[in-house]
C-alpha cells in the first residue's frame, strides 16, 4: 500500500554555510546598488527631458542615490537573525500567552497573579 510521503525531518540546527551567506548578502548589495545606478540614470534622464514637478523627483531620486549606498553596506555587512531568534521572533508576533507552567502545584491562576483576594467578612 502506498502512503503518503511524511516531510523529512530537520536533524540538525545548524546555520547556513559562510560561503552561502556571503553569496546571499553580496547579491542584495549589488542589487541595491544598480537599483541606486537606476536613480542616476532616471535622474539625468528627467533633466534633460524637463518634465513637470521636475523637482520633486530630482529630490527623491538624489536621497535614494545618496542613501541607498549606506544601507548596502549596512546590510552587506549585517548576518541575518540565528535560528533560535527567528522562532521566538514569529512566536512573539503571534502574541501568543505563554504554556503554562510545566508543574501544576507551582502554577497560579489568572486571579492569583491578578489581586491578592481580600478575606471575607461573615456577618452571623
Amino acid at each position: 500500500m502506498m502512503g503518503r510521503r511524511q516531510k523529512p525531518q530537520l536533524i540538525t540546527t545548524a546555520e547556513r554555510s559562510p560561503e552561502q551567506e556571503l553569496r546571499s548578502r553580496e547579491r542584495r548589495y549589488v542589487a541595491m546598488m544598480l537599483l541606486r545606478g537606476l536613480c542616476v540614470i532616471v535622474a539625468a534622464v528627467l533633466v534633460t527631458a524637463k518634465v513637470p514637478l521636475l523637482w520633486l523627483w530630482l529630490s527623491l531620486l538624489v536621497a535614494g542615490a545618496l542613501v541607498l549606498p549606506w544601507a548596502a553596506v549596512l546590510l552587506a555587512n549585517d548576518r541575518g537573525p540565528r535560528p533560535e531568534h527567528l522562532l521566538r521572533n514569529k512566536l512573539q508576533s503571534r502574541r501568543q500567552p505563554q504554556q503554562s507552567h510545566p508543574d501544576p502545584a507551582h502554577a497560579l491562576s489568572d486571579r492569583e497573579h491578578a489581586e491578592p483576594k481580600e478575606p471575607k467578612v461573615i456577618d452571623g
